[in-house]
This record gives C-alpha cells, sequence and structure tokens, in this order.
C-alpha cells in the first residue's frame, strides 16, 4: 500500500485506486484487455473485495474501464463504439452522429510556440508535432483542427500514418503509441472565419464559427494534446450534458 499516492487519510479505496490507474499507465493491462477479477485484486492489495469495487466503480464513471455483464471488467479503448466520440460533442441537426469523413492536411515536426510548450508543459523550443485536418459530412467540410502533441511520445507519427488508420485517431494513439487520452477541458467561443478557416471550411470570410480549444490529459493528469478546432454550426450544434 505504500505505493499508493495521495496523504495518508486518503480513503482506502481511492488508495486502491491509485493503484489500478498506475497499473493501467504502466501498461500492465492494455487498452481492450481484462483485468483481474474483484476477488484477485482484493487478494493482490490485501483489502475486502467491497473495497476493490468501488474503486473500479469510480474508474469505470471515468471511463477508463468498462464492465461487461457475465465477462468482467476490461480497460476501455477508444476504439469501443459508445466512447469512440465522446470527445467530438458537434452533433448534426439532421441524422446519426459520428460518420464523419477525416482528410489530413500536413503532419509537421517543429519548435514548441511559447504557448503550446506552456500547455503541454514542455520546455521552450522542445519538439512538437503539428496536424492540421478537417472532418466532413456528405462531402462538406465541418470542423478544421489545428493539432499540437509533444513529439517524444509520438514518434514516427506522419500524416500517411495518420490517413491509412481506419479507426479514431485518439485509438491511433493508444494501440501504437500507447498514449490515452482520459480526460479534456475545453473552451469555447463565438468567433468570425478569418482567410485560412473561410478558405478550408469553404465558407465566406466573416462566416460565423464556433472555436472549441481542447487540452486533453492522459494518466495523472499530464497534458499530452492542445487543440484548437473551428467549428461550422450552420447545419450542426455542439451538445453537452450537465449533472
Amino acid at each position: 500500500m505504500a505505493a499508493a499516492s495521495g496523504p495518508a487519510f486518503s480513503p482506502l479505496y481511492r488508495q486502491i485506486k491509485a493503484l489500478l490507474v498506475q497499473s493501467l499507465n504502466g501498461g500492465e493491462w492494455k487498452p481492450g484487455e481484462l483485468i483481474p477479477s474483484e476477488q484477485d485484486l482484493a487478494a493482490r492489495f490485501g483489502v475486502s473485495q467491497g473495497t476493490v469495487r468501488k474503486a473500479i466503480d469510480e474508474l469505470a464513471m471515468e471511463n477508463l474501464l468498462m464492465r461487461r455483464q457475465g465477462r468482467g471488467t476490461f480497460v476501455a479503448t477508444h476504439a469501443e463504439q459508445n466512447i469512440q466520440y465522446r470527445f467530438l460533442r458537434l452533433m448534426p441537426d439532421k441524422g446519426p452522429a459520428g460518420g464523419m469523413e477525416r482528410r489530413f492536411i500536413d503532419c509537421r515536426r517543429m519548435r514548441a510556440p511559447a504557448e503550446v510548450a506552456r500547455a503541454l508543459e514542455l520546455k521552450p523550443g522542445d519538439s512538437v508535432l503539428q496536424i492540421h485536418r478537417t472532418l466532413s459530412r456528405d462531402g462538406r467540410p465541418v470542423v478544421f483542427d489545428e493539432i499540437w502533441l509533444p513529439a517524444v511520445p509520438f514518434k514516427g507519427l506522419t500524416a500517411d500514418r495518420l490517413a491509412q488508420y481506419a479507426g479514431p485517431m485518439y485509438g491511433l494513439f493508444e494501440t501504437e503509441f500507447g498514449v490515452r487520452m482520459i480526460r479534456a477541458e475545453e473552451k469555447i467561443r463565438a468567433v468570425a472565419a478569418d482567410e485560412w478557416s473561410a478558405q478550408v471550411l469553404q465558407v465566406p470570410v466573416g462566416t460565423p464559427l464556433l472555436s472549441v480549444a481542447r487540452l486533453s490529459h492522459t494518466y495523472h493528469d499530464k497534458p499530452v494534446e492542445l487543440r484548437r478546432g473551428w467549428y461550422d454550426t450552420s447545419a450542426h450544434y455542439y451538445r453537452n450534458e450537465l449533472n
């Protein structure tokens, strides 16, 4: 139990939760894999099965683990249909969610601008990857993304590799680079399309757009992606659920 992070007075199930997150972060159980049973984990950590269950319940609520009736508990993966679009909240006015067509414009390695370095907790001048892509529906661009990633965890990532991967981009990150997006913070504001975003989204300059700035984190709250998206909401809306 000494390995658990946090103050000594942390509830026991929170200590077990921290140990489970350490195992997830260390790759002991890969995305999509079955984790040991509650009984086995209770024996491993020397606690009651109820304590383990409470820890797993919280991790399931946070979408780190997934319970499957009669099969056990699995490491959540962005390849799962119900998780695949968890970070994309743009919904069409008509028709089903998801199903966007991706086009990667470029993927370039460069020195991190000061603002990007601060957001990703890098040193000034550290190497980063800059990615530009669009998401389209029925042949019409709806989203224009500018994505920044630290270069070291994503060594070997190219526009071709991104384009060839059939699943969601976050699925590629977790399966081929071992980086799993756990949570994200977003800042949303209304903006007018400048010349570049207007050209990419095929709208007139000055068209109202939704600007969504997102900072995504992996385990232990480490920031690993900075993204700014320009959304054309003429036929879409941004949906959120408040609990």
